[in-house]
This record gives C-alpha cells, sequence and structure tokens, in this order.
C-alpha cells in the first residue's frame, strides 16, 4: 500500500497558503474590536453593535429558559474563546452604567465562562411587556427550550400580556393549534411534566397521556413507558385497552329473571360469592364458579348431598 498522502482539499489549501501556515491563526475570535465601548456615544439604530463591560450587564427576570445545562454553556465558552461571539446578545439600558438583557443569556453566561471583559450587544428600547414578548419569540425560535418551558412562557404571556391564544400564536409565529397543545401539557401531574421536561417523556407520550382523566393513572402509565421503554404507539395501545375495561365495568348489567337471581344467591354463599351468570336475550347463557379451595368444593357437595340433588 502506498504511503503517499492523498491529495485533496487540505492538500489544495495547503498550496495556496504555504505548507507552514497555521490555519489556527487564519480564525481569530470575533471580537467586535472595532466596535466602539458604550457610554462613548449613543448607538444609531438597534442593529449597531457596541460592546458593553460585563459588569454593566444583568440578567433578564423575564428569562423563560430555568436552567442552563453546564457542559453545553463550557462548549460554547470554548467556542467563544476560539471563534469569538458570532451573535451579539440584546439588551435595553436601564440607566447610563446599567443594561438588562432582552435576548441571549445563554451566549452571555458563557462569554462570562470564557473570560471576556466586554460583550458586544444590539441595544434595544423595550418596556416590560415589550421586552417580555421579544425575550420569548427569541428563544423560542433560536433556542431548544424543553416542552414544560415552552408551555409556562405561553402561559405568562397569555396572562401577564393579556393575550388570546389567536394574539399568542401570531406574536411567535406558530398555528394556534400548536400553542394550544402546548398548555394543555401543564394541566399535566407535576411528575409528569418533570419527566417530560428532563427528557424522559416525550411530547408524543404527553398528549397520550391528556386523554387519560384519572391523575394517578397518568403517573402510572408515565412510570411504564420510562420502566418498559413504551413507544407513542404502545402506550396508545395500552390507553386503549384501559378506556375498553373501563367502558365493560360501566356498562350496565342486563337485569336478570327472579330464577337466575336466586340460583346466584343460592350457589354463590358457598363460593363466597364469586359466580357470575351470562345469558342472552334467548335465555342461553354460561354460568361461571371461581372457588378458593377444597374445602369450598366439598362444602358445596355435602349441601348437595344433603337435599338430595
Amino acid at each position: 500500500m502506498s504511503n503517499k498522502p492523498q491529495k485533496g482539499l487540505g492538500r489544495g489549501l495547503g498550496a495556496i497558503l504555504g505548507n507552514e501556515t497555521d490555519l489556527g491563526s487564519l480564525r481569530k475570535p470575533v471580537g467586535y474590536v472595532n466596535k466602539e465601548v458604550v457610554g462613548s456615544r449613543e448607538p444609531q439604530d438597534t442593529s449597531d453593535v457596541l460592546r458593553i463591560p460585563v459588569d454593566m450587564i444583568e440578567p433578564n427576570p423575564f428569562q423563560p429558559r430555568m436552567s442552563f445545562d453546564q457542559d453545553a454553556l463550557n462548549e460554547l465558552a470554548e467556542s467563544i474563546r476560539t471563534f469569538g461571539l458570532i451573535q451579539p446578545i440584546t439588551v435595553r439600558r436601564k440607566t447610563n452604567d446599567k443594561y438588562q438583557i432582552i435576548s441571549g443569556e445563554r451566549r452571555y453566561k458563557a462569554c462570562r465562562l470564557a473570560g471576556m471583559d466586554m460583550i458586544p450587544a444590539y441595544i434595544r428600547d423595550a418596556n416590560d411587556q415589550g421586552m417580555l414578548e421579544m425575550a420569548i419569540v427569541e428563544n423560542i425560535q433560536r433556542e431548544n427550550l424543553d416542552p414544560v418551558e415552552v408551555a409556562m412562557s405561553y402561559q405568562r404571556l397569555i396572562e401577564e400580556c393579556d393575550l388570546t391564544q389567536e394574539q399568542l400564536a401570531d406574536r411567535v409565529g406558530k398555528k394556534r393549534a400548536s400553542v394550544a397543545n402546548y398548555l394543555r401539557l401543564l394541566k399535566l401531574p407535576a411528575k409528569v411534566q418533570h419527566d417530560l421536561k428532563v427528557g424522559l417523556l416525550s411530547v408524543g407520550h404527553a398528549k397520550v397521556l391528556l386523554g387519560v382523566e384519572d391523575q394517578t393513572l397518568q403517573e402510572d402509565l408515565c412510570d411504564a413507558v420510562i420502566k418498559n421503554d413504551l413507544s407513542v404507539r404502545q402506550l396508545e395501545e395500552k390507553v386503549k385497552n384501559l378506556n375498553k375495561n373501563a367502558q365493560k365495568k360501566d356498562k350496565p348489567s342486563q337485569d336478570l329473571p327472579d330464577e337466575y337471581t336466586r340460583v346466584l344467591e343460592h350457589i354463590g354463599k358457598y363460593f363466597s360469592n364469586n359466580i357470575s351468570l351470562k345469558r342472552s336475550s334467548d335465555g342461553k347463557g354460561s354460568m361461571t364458579i371461581r372457588f378458593n379451595s377444597d374445602e369450598e368444593i366439598r362444602k358445596f357437595l355435602q349441601a348437595l348431598d344433603e337435599t338430595n340433588l
């Protein structure tokens, strides 16, 4: 086998740049070093980027994301050290020396981990309602919020911004049915919401569980999904069977003629009433006796002998 280096893109690039070229040196971090520090002048418009000292930035109290994966933050911080912050965060000015994050808190945290003392940012004017809307829309569209976080964010928009579901759907660019389905997730028990939030349960599973009224049963089915690694289809089949059994139990029994009732009473007392009788409209049917011991059979046989039956 030949030990000659293979020809390809890398060799072509090396020929262009020179074999001694360090490609890492060509990837200088994007630091917006050509941008002015905030306070040196007013931003011209919302697309203008300024650099803000990290100690002048505070987190967003309306941040819909409640937790940040530390490993993912470390990976982003390492990327920022290598390539710089590609996408500036967005802030609003509260005072001359204090800015509040509208969107990009994850990037802000990663910048701090990366040791940055200046963070590039867009500066926008926004009241609290506008800020909340912008933060949620930006997060939903650009971040991987878990389903419960999305649902809670939708709920906050409806309650705090006095929006209808239709108005909310317009704000976030989703169909009304999609918004409604997310909001329904908040009706699930806390235990099920937790498992959905941490990824033990899928949204598909959660939708099936919403078709079950009893919350204890919802939790039991949730456990079954996790323990047995049930697919959504398998869970649907299990719920379907449960509903069938419930309908059978709830179905009113057919009135039996008096003589049938007397048979059940007389024989049932020997078997702790573990006796059932099915009868069709034409008088045909079957009777099933369940016994718990040989002693029950002996007592029943004795009763038959004593009555000469």
